[in-house]
């Protein structure tokens, strides 16, 4: 099933996650694609905060990956946009995350897409833009 919303803003990106999140469980895997820019920890901070979490959300691009805790599930929150391939995915124990009993939210997982579980859940975020006349 193919679902498509449009938003506005950051702020409609960001509700448009909050209520996604309502519909996650545990192990669940979310893969992110999209240009730069796009909206996808946009996205990302709705998850957290639909999840229950309190803290800053902010991307992962060198650390390749945050853990928001201590909300209804621990969210994982990879940016994979520095990686080479799915090889690089051993080096931080991404199999270990996958069965944390967590959620894992994937930003550019185009770049490790035959690493994805099964049941992952796709998203692709296109930014629109307005043509100036």
């Amino acid at each position: 099933m193919t679902e498509t919303y449009i938003t506005e803003s950051e702020f409609e990106t960001e509700i448009i996650g909050e209520r996604l999140s309502s519909k996650l469980s545990s192990g669940d895997v979310i893969a992110m694609t999209g240009d730069l820019g796009a909206g996808k920890t946009a996205f990302i901070r709705g998850l957290a905060r639909g999840l229950g979490y309190k803290g800053r959300v902010t991307s992962p691009t060198f650390t390749i990956v945050n853990e928001y805790i201590g909300g209804r599930l621990t969210l994982y929150h990879f940016d994979m946009y520095r990686l080479s391939s799915s090889s690089d995915l051993y080096d931080i124990g991404f199999d270990d995350y996958l069965t944390s009993g967590g959620i894992c939210a994937i930003e550019w997982a185009n770049i490790v897409s035959d690493a994805m579980p099964q049941s992952t859940i796709y998203i692709n975020i296109n930014r629109n833009s307005d043509t100036v006349r």
